[in-house]
């Protein structure tokens, strides 16, 4: 196990600078997740750490040890791609042992350690097949083994599960999460998939074209986005935000969108009227309501457990998760209420984070 630290890591690119003085610590055993979407440089950070890619300025450091100029092969971690990139020709027990045999280890270690990860992995019936005779999730499960087996003090994950199936997703997100807790090795895994970052993580750091937008327990990050970027990429579906300014109506401050339709605030200090503000809240604290803001039905779409519905709100649409059956349709007037405690309010202008 290992620190990982990255400070003011940057990346350039033919004269373009794609990270900007990255400066994320990784505690020892901790697991953290690089999320944001394609092109923000997650998988260019990832492949720095692994030796891959070389950085252009800053310091990477393994363990306490400064590694920008140590090859890759001897920073002691290990990395699972995207692609699993197994040897097509070997079987399973070969693909795993393969990188012990060229440290020349013994074949009776390199067979004891290849069986044990393969017990951990459920690929004891596996080990003399060959990829092709495997299916995505048995790979995935190959290529982890393969890393296990070095026993690394990081392991690096690049977008490991985007190339299997919803439900196979769901399995090997807890299998590599439960594998975490049973190792406890430092971990950076990147995804472009804000659920896997939420559902695995103990921190995750939300990258935007090279920079860190935010770093922090997802709940955390969730229940408190540091700007609108943030708001809008982590949750799904993605938070409602409507621009608008901060009015007093009878004495109680709320936020009226252009067409006029005005929108409770709740209790908000630092807020003045006339103050031009994105208004936010997750589809969760929008309810179907007796009484409230008149809205006319746009989109039903029930999943099982709980109803998305896509609602008309003035000029703006919303959309709303409801737990309960709905039974209405399109073009039906109904009222929605909105929970004014859960309202997220950024400044219109830079989208930072002004309140609460």
């Amino acid at each position: 196990m290992a620190h990982v630290s990255l400070r003011d890591v940057r990346k350039t690119f033919d004269a373009v600078e794609v990270v900007h003085g990255v400066s994320v610590e990784i505690a020892d055993g901790e697991f953290v997740v690089l999320v944001g979407p394609s092109g923000c440089g997650k998988s260019t950070l990832l492949r720095m750490i692994a030796g891959l890619e070389d950085i252009t300025a800053g310091e990477i450091a393994i363990g306490g040890r400064v590694v920008n100029a140590v090859a890759s092969k001897d920073r002691d971690i290990a990395m699972v791609f995207q692609n699993y990139a197994l040897y097509p020709h070997m079987t399973v027990a070969q693909n795993m042992g393969f990188s012990l045999k060229m440290r020349r280890e013994r074949p009776e270690v390199i067979d004891r350690k290849v069986r044990e990860a393969a017990a951990m992995l459920g690929l004891d019936a596996l080990l003399d097949r060959v990829p092709r005779q495997l299916s995505g999730g048995q790979r995935q499960r190959v290529a982890m083994g393969r890393s296990m087996v070095r026993a690394p003090k990081v392991f690096l994950f690049d977008e490991p599960l985007s190339n299997l199936d919803a439900k196979l997703r769901v399995q090997m997100r807890a299998e590599i999460k439960d594998l975490h807790r049973r190792l406890a090795t430092t971990t950076v895994y990147v995804t472009h998939d804000q659920t896997e970052a939420m559902t695995m993580a103990d921190r995750i750091v939300v990258l935007r074209e090279g920079v860190v937008e935010q770093s922090g327990r997802p709940l955390d990050v969730y229940d408190r986005p540091a700007n609108v970027f943030v708001a809008g990429f982590i949750g799904s579906p993605a938070m409602n935000v409507l621009a608008g300014e901060v009015v007093a109506l009878d004495g109680v401050s709320a936020v009226r969108l252009a067409d006029g339709t005005a929108l409770p605030l709740g209790a908000r200090v630092d807020l003045t009227p006339g103050q031009r503000v994105l208004y936010g809240i997750r589809p969760e604290h929008l309810s179907l309501a007796a009484d409230g803001l008149p809205a006319e039905i746009v989109v039903v779409e029930p999943t099982g457990s709980e109803t998305q519905i896509v609602l008309r709100v003035g000029a703006a649409r919303v959309v709303a998760i409801c737990r309960e059956r709905v039974l209405a349709a399109p073009g039906d007037q109904c009222a929605i209420r909105i929970d004014a405690s859960a309202v997220h309010v950024f400044d219109a202008a830079t989208g930072a984070r002004v309140a609460p």
